[in-house]
């Protein structure tokens, strides 16, 4: 049982469950509305390829984690965790935060949506 818990406490969260961390305005009030729909851009397309990989590494996680209950347990050894691709993926999300709240105070007109990378 404690292996079954220490397990499923270490396995990587699916990226929609990663919250975004803080990410100061002054990094992007400076920045035109042109710029600030450029960086969003770049940002965004980070973001979805490190949530590809994140959606990676928790699936992966989930197959040892049940390997390692049900079938052999030094299975658990395979399973990553959140690292530096969850950190990442954290603050990519406050970025992207950042700049849409920086846009609506300058009235950009900017659209921001959210799109499921498990319907993609």
């Amino acid at each position: 049982m404690l292996l079954c818990t220490a397990a499923l406490s270490a396995c990587a969260k699916s990226s929609a469950n990663i919250e975004a961390s803080y990410v100061s305005p002054a990094l992007y009030e400076s920045m035109s509305c042109k710029q600030l729909s450029d960086e969003a851009q770049r940002v965004a397309s980070r973001a979805n390829t490190v949530a590809g990989v994140q959606d990676k590494n928790a699936t992966r996680d989930a197959v040892a984690t049940t390997a390692a209950a049900v079938i052999f347990w030094p299975a658990a050894f395979f399973i990553g965790g959140n690292g530096t691709n969850a950190t990442e993926l954290a603050s990519l999300k406050g970025q992207l935060e950042t700049i849409q709240s920086v846009s609506e105070q300058k009235n950009c007109g900017l659209t921001f949506r959210t799109v499921d990378p498990n319907k993609v």
